[in-house]
């Protein structure tokens, strides 16, 4: 669990997507996932942990087959975002760093 008031925290940097996938959205992180991208002054990179949080849409393994088409050369990236846009997604809060797992709190104790 986690209090929803941590969106407020100024000592927090959060990056949010909001629901929907957008391009935005998607080539962070085709960028996170790209171990050869090291641009880490890009705000599109998130490899150094700038943002203690990010909250988007699951890329889970319909996604991660539109980014592999793409990186493989099988579809443009307009073609690969037209492909989410029409995918259904649920969101998540990923934790890069200590001071974001700090507030968390274990469900029921």
């Amino acid at each position: 669990e986690i209090d929803d008031s941590f969106m407020q925290r100024e000592d927090l940097n959060i990056r949010d997507f909001g629901v929907r996938t957008s391009e935005e959205w998607a080539r962070f992180v085709r960028n996170n996932r790209n171990k050869r991208f090291a641009d880490f002054a890009n705000p599109e990179c998130n490899l150094d942990d700038k943002y203690d949080i990010v909250i988007g849409p699951i890329a889970d393994d319909d996604m991660t087959l539109l980014f592999r088409q793409y990186e493989n050369g099988m579809m443009t990236f307009e073609n690969m975002l037209k492909g989410m846009i029409y995918k259904e997604t649920t969101n998540q809060y990923s934790f890069h760093t200590k001071k974001a797992v700090s507030l968390l709190r274990k469900a029921g104790v």
